[in-house]
């Protein structure tokens, strides 16, 4: 989950450091002993590298030093890293929501890339790339243990209408898989479903967490009242998170003024900053069902923790993925970019759910298979006639079982409220 920040006031001297030639910065402005020791041994051995190394292009100054700095912040966690201009402006692009691309979110663990879920509606998604899917080749290079969660995402973008082979593990079947994809402009619709799925009850599905998501959510709960809803669905499956500023603009709409829906808490005590709710109108009042699986992550987990720990909803589905940290966003001197993780996320409560998740109130587990069908469905429901989608897909059209867990626990609420109304 990313916040942004721009050019910072250490932003300079780091920017300085990035695309200096020469090494030699004012450090004595520094206090600390132990950073000055370190710059001067980090200068020492670019200095003998640069003079004796056998190979003068691959000695150049520039070079060794964005080497350097791209080891020195990969090394910390999986999500910070070091971004040139390039992928800086790559990212940028990403949270505005308009990129190039195949529209796979990943993740790195344990060395491996991961697919935390495919966006919906893109190519990674129409050539079956699945949850949990670990990529293990671009275009049949073998991606190298060091490759980094950056460099393989640059390796998947490219110019729209080109293609990349992408190699593929799927843990469920043991079997390596190889997927030709055309690239496309993904142009991200995070609110990509907002209607009534019964006559009293809203379905609203949100697939990632961007600049728009805010604006798309709040005008689909305006259409959905005028329609009568009296229940709400959010569906945060397979939803891999985004910005942090977009899950509590999301969570707004629930909460009244000043009510805590997030906060974070940085290496020291000062650093916690608390989000409450800005909005001035009333707040959304009715029952509400969240559905969540191992692909709602971040941003999506924000939403869930807020609504879980507040009473707001129920909670349905499976335990979500549980990345619990903050990366901020700086941007340097040159246009590069740093992407840091400078904060864990707590619930309302105090609780952090990092690398533990968020468990459902009610527990309803989906095969694999399962999935992937539903995503299709999901993608295609223009196609209303079971037989010819079972022409087309091989399947007959199948039950969202957490859906309808979903609907079967408002019907029983309501139930309760007429009872005691009569009592």
């Amino acid at each position: 989950m990313l916040k942004r920040f721009f050019t910072v006031a250490t932003g300079a001297v780091l920017g300085t450091l990035l695309s200096a030639g020469a090494l030699h910065l004012a450090w004595s402005f520094w206090p600390d002993r132990q950073l000055n020791r370190s710059v001067d041994q980090l200068r020492n051995v670019l200095r003998l590298v640069g003079d004796n190394y056998v190979e003068a292009d691959r000695a150049a100054y520039e070079r060794l030093t964005k080497e350097a700095v791209q080891g020195l912040v990969s090394s910390l966690d999986p999500h910070s890293a070091y971004l040139d201009a390039a992928d800086y402006q790559i990212l940028e692009s990403d949270l505005d929501g308009n990129f190039g691309g195949i529209g796979v979110q990943v993740e790195m663990r344990d060395g491996r890339v991961v697919v935390i879920a495919p966006m919906a509606g893109t190519p990674g998604e129409r050539a079956g790339i699945l949850r949990g899917d670990e990529i293990r080749a671009v275009d049949r290079q073998e991606l190298g243990a060091t490759a980094s969660m950056d460099e393989v995402i640059k390796q998947l973008r490219g110019r729209p209408g080109t293609t990349v082979k992408v190699g593929l593990y799927r843990p469920e079947t043991k079997q390596p898989i190889e997927v030709i994809i055309t690239r496309e402009v993904i142009r991200q619709l995070s609110v990509r479903a907002a209607e009534m799925i019964t006559p009293e009850t809203g379905y609203i599905h949100v697939t990632d967490f961007s600049a728009q998501t805010v604006k798309q959510f709040q005008e689909a709960v305006g259409q959905l009242k005028a329609a009568g809803m009296e229940n709400l669905v959010l569906d945060l499956r397979n939803n891999p998170g985004g910005l942090l500023q977009a899950a509590v603009g999301v969570s707004e709409v629930f909460f009244s003024r000043d009510e805590l829906i997030v906060f974070t808490q940085g290496r020291r005590p000062g650093d916690r900053e608390e989000f409450r709710a800005k909005s001035r109108g009333d707040a959304l009042v009715l029952p509400v069902i969240v559905l969540v699986n191992s692909g709602s992550a971040s941003a999506a987990e924000v939403v869930t923790g807020a609504l879980k720990d507040t009473g707001r909803a129920v909670i349905v589905g499976e335990r979500t993925f549980g990345k619990g940290s903050v990366q901020s966003l700086f941007r340097l001197k040159h246009g590069e970019g740093l992407r840091l993780t400078t904060a864990l996320y707590y619930t309302p409560n105090g609780t952090s759910i990092h690398e533990k998740g968020i468990a459902p109130h009610v527990e309803v587990i989906m095969s694999p298979e399962e999935d992937n069908r539903l995503r299709i469905q999901r993608l295609r429901q223009d196609i209303r006639d079971p037989e010819e989608f079972a022409r087309r897909f091989g399947f007959t059209p199948i039950e969202d079982r957490q859906l309808q867990v979903a609907l079967d626990l408002i019907r029983g609420g309501r139930l309760l409220a007429q009872r005691e109304a009569g009592n």
